[in-house]
């Protein structure tokens, strides 16, 4: 009996082959599993404003864009002006003051 233990001991193929094949396939449904919550979470994330959803579901996409050009067709683009936002260290009340009077002397 301890003859034959001796001999599983010393096979290369029960001491090696068996937890590499165990390591493989394990850790295919291992990866099978994490990939799968990666995927999920990425579905979740990409669910649209049920408002938005509803709006895109109701009309067509050309609708749409047409809609968004009518709008921007109203605006004037020529004449704005580009006013730099504050600093984290500076008062934007203050700053914002202060570009309002730069402008109104300009014009």
């Amino acid at each position: 009996m301890w003859n034959q233990v001796r001999k599983l001991q010393k096979n290369k193929t029960l001491k090696y082959g068996i937890p590499m094949l165990l390591l493989v396939v394990g850790g295919s449904f291992g990866l099978r599993e994490f990939t799968q919550i990666r995927y999920d979470a990425q579905k979740i994330k990409r669910k649209m404003d049920p408002a938005l959803e509803a709006r895109v579901n109701t009309k067509k996409q050309s609708e749409i864009l047409q809609d968004e050009y009518e709008k921007l067709k109203d605006l004037n683009l020529n004449e704005w002006k580009n006013i730099r936002g504050p600093r984290p260290w500076e008062d934007s009340k203050e700053y914002q003051e202060q570009q309002r009077a730069r402008l109104n002397k300009g014009t």
